[in-house]
């Protein structure tokens, strides 16, 4: 009973947020989905004991409230998990709701669990890229369903919090980005710093919540004058002052190695005003003009996306000033219509489309240049994802052909990168480029305003050395592909030698070839056959292996075998060495495992870790690792829970960087004593490197948890001339 009214409560919730654009027959059909969902999931319950359908109704208010799609993305919703979850076909869904309905709720039903899939989360994710193609709704559904389970994240376990987390950060925050949903992008920035350093997050909310009397006196006494100006301009406006996300006010503090209360621009000043779309331009403009009547502007921080916008349609004009006390202030100014777009993204852009005369349909163009990466990425799944990636970045470079047509860029890209976007072939064929008239190599990092000139050759091939400086993904797949297709050919020789040497033996091409590629570290037979080709593998050693009904006996490990967890049962010698271990992995002891602590972030005993397993053996990660989030997102199937155990006799090294004040050589000498004296920890090493009245200084530590280290940490921004300590990755 409580269940059901549970549930009609969620269920009225929804009815309410899609009602404007709701008719009878969506009615009908929204009511149908709901019953036939409630019905498949009425044996199921959420982790927080909540009956399963609360979560598709959640999803499904998501996809109408706040990002405002219609009753079609609705229905599909309410039905995206009973395909995946439930003894629901899709068949039954086609029949019942049609073929929209099904290849909506098909793109977002994971692959079956029980197929043989080396990388299974990369497989998932490219399906659902996929369908980006068919129906960019498969996408927002997708980004509203990973916004409702990181919003109700707390009930699971932590090993499983830390890898949704991952998985957020690597590609729902860009896509979400990319498609111009602010508002979710930066919720879904807070959530994932909630969940992996909880303590700077607490942190930050408390600070923010402390200043908030103050910083709310501050914004009224700076819009108070341009209140009175605007309304001289007879112009319909609103003022909104808000503090900055708790993940923007971090990405501060860390970019800029300075502490909260030193960060300026905490907060946002946003001017909207409602004009006609042919007005927007120059009143945008005078509204700037009112602004720096009164508080003088720093000219490096004016950003005009007002007059070219973002490559995923946003527009805004963004100044920073200087307000009263010397405090920065950053003003964003841009239209309701604007506001809108910035605000729900590729769902306002249908809405708006067609309104600008120069409308460049920004979204068609998105999709077009993503067309040509899924396409072609049908190698390799983790090669897929890392290329989709780059059409989702959040910095762009400006740049020009001869004809002065503009070409937008992610920030990083090469003159290399510009061929392509131009066409495959340009690209493939690149012989000479100029930028600015002058010849440049193809690894030129391009900059805003340049003017790039391809000259082309048919005689010319790519190389792998061009996969090391092409950051976007259609460079990279076209150049794989045209690598793939030469490797090809010389593969194609590679086994034409093979195949003479094992008629020479006397044993038949299979299933040998498999055998001997895994032996000797290969993915696959390509790759086997082209190394063959390349002399890399000298093809008399095969004579020294013993044949056996027709078979190579391959007695000697393969270089690329899997490291497989070893599956026992508890006894009671186990649990006395799970509770004397240092590291315990999926439950058991870790002393079982060859593992060692990871290089690249040094964890410490009280760090949230995982381990990795990869072909060069077991390492253990901290959560927070500059790694972790590729590990834990897609390369899932190689990530154990790790967590510590009880022995508490290991020391380890940490990693401090230091800066502050140069006032001499009194603080080498500070810092030395509060570390041996004041906290009793040893200094493995120290240096120091002073330049323009600034010291940074790298210290390593030997402690024994992270209480010690965050102690240190704490006793160091004490000394006077410390401007911020933090832990170094």
């Amino acid at each position: 009973m409580e269940d059901d009214i549970i549930i009609q409560e969620a269920y009225a919730g929804l009815l309410e947020a899609i009602r404007p654009k709701m008719d009878n027959d969506d009615r009908l059909n929204i009511q149908k989905a709901f019953e036939l969902a409630r019905e498949a999931h009425k044996d199921q319950r959420r982790k927080s004991g909540e009956p399963y359908i609360t979560h598709p109704i959640a999803v499904a208010k998501i996809c109408a409230e706040e990002i405002e799609l219609g009753p079609t993305a609705v229905i599909a919703a309410l039905l995206h998990d009973v395909v995946e979850d439930t003894d629901i076909t899709l068949d039954e869904l086609r029949q019942e709701f049609g073929d929209k309905i099904a290849i909506i709720v098909d793109g977002l039903t994971k692959l079956d669990s029980d197929r043989n899939i080396q990388n299974k989360q990369a497989e998932n994710f490219r399906k659902v890229l996929r369908t980006l193609l068919v129906d960019v709704r498969v996408v927002l559904i997708k980004i509203a369903d990973r916004l409702h389970n990181m919003r109700t994240i707390g009930s699971m376990p932590k090993h499983k919090q830390q890898r949704i987390a991952a998985e957020t950060k690597y590609i729902y925050i860009p896509l979400a980005h990319r498609l111009g949903i602010y508002n979710i992008k930066s919720e879904l920035e807070d959530l994932w710093l909630k969940i992996t350093d909880r303590e700077t997050y607490n942190e930050i909310s408390r600070k923010l919540n402390e200043t908030k009397r103050d910083r709310n006196e501050y914004i009224k006494n700076f819009v108070r004058p341009l209140k009175r100006a605007i309304k001289g301009l007879n112009i319909p406006f609103e003022i909104i002052g808000r503090p900055k996300s708790i993940y923007s006010i971090h990405n501060k503090i860390k970019g800029k190695e300075v502490a909260f209360e030193e960060i300026y621009d905490l907060f946002a000043i946003r001017i909207i005003i409602d004009v006609p779309v042919e007005k927007e331009k120059s009143e945008c403009w005078q509204i700037y003009s009112v602004v720096t009547d009164f508080y003088s502007p720093i000219p490096e921080r004016l950003k005009d996306w007002v007059t070219t916008p973002k490559s995923n349609g946003y527009e805004s004009l963004h100044t920073t000033v200087i307000g009263p006390y010397g405090k920065f202030v950053e003003i964003q100014i841009r239209s309701n219509r604007m506001n809108e777009i910035a605000e729900r993204g590729f769902a306002a852009h249908w809405k708006y489309k067609g309104v600008k005369d120069n409308d460049d349909n920004v979204y068609e163009k998105w999709l077009e240049t993503v067309r040509d990466t899924i396409e072609s990425s049908d190698h390799n799944a983790l090669e897929f994802l890392s290329d989709f990636k780059s059409h989702l970045f959040s910095e762009e470079v400006h740049v020009f052909t001869p004809k002065g047509d503009m070409k937008i860029l992610p920030l990083g890209a090469t003159a290399l990168d510009f061929a392509f976007s131009i066409h495959s072939e340009v690209g493939i064929t690149c012989a000479t480029i100029k930028v600015n008239s002058k010849l440049v190599p193809f690894s030129y990092l391009l900059k805003n305003g340049d003017q790039v000139s391809v000259t082309t050759s048919k005689k010319r091939k790519p190389n792998k050395d061009w996969l090391s400086f092409v950051v976007t993904g259609k460079a990279k797949s076209k150049i794989r592909a045209a690598l793939r297709e030469e490797k090809g050919l010389q593969a194609s020789f590679g086994k034409e030698a093979l195949l003479r040497k094992l008629n020479a033996l006397k044993v038949e091409l299979e299933p040998n070839v498999d055998n001997l590629a895994r032996y000797y570290g290969f993915e696959n037979r390509l790759e086997f056959y082209y190394a063959i080709a390349e002399e890399n593998i000298n093809l008399l050693e095969l004579k020294k292996f013993p044949i056996v009904d027709n078979k190579f006996d391959l007695t000697q490990k393969s270089k690329e075998e899997k490291i497989e967890l070893p599956k026992t049962t508890k006894s009671k010698h186990d649990f006395e060495a799970i509770h004397q271990s240092q590291i315990i992995i999926d439950g058991q002891a870790g002393d079982k495992f060859s593992y060692s602590l990871a290089p690249c972030c040094n964890p410490v005993l009280g760090d949230d870790i995982f381990a990795y397993v990869s072909a060069t053996g077991m390492k253990i990660h901290r959560t927070t690792c500059p790694n972790a989030e590729n590990l834990l997102a897609s390369r899932a199937n190689n990530v154990h829970k790790a967590e510590w155990g009880k022995s508490t006799s290991n020391q380890y090294y940490t990693d401090l960087i230091i800066t502050g004040v140069d006032k001499g050589v009194g603080v080498i000498q500070a810092i030395s004593s509060t570390i041996s004296s004041t906290l009793g920890l040893n200094i493995r090493s120290f240096s120091i490197d002073g330049h323009d009245g600034f010291f940074e200084g790298k210290l390593r530590l030997v402690v024994n948890n992270n209480n010690q280290l965050h102690k240190a940490i704490i006793e160091l921004k004490k000394i006077d001339g410390v401007r911020n300590v933090v832990r170094n990755t």
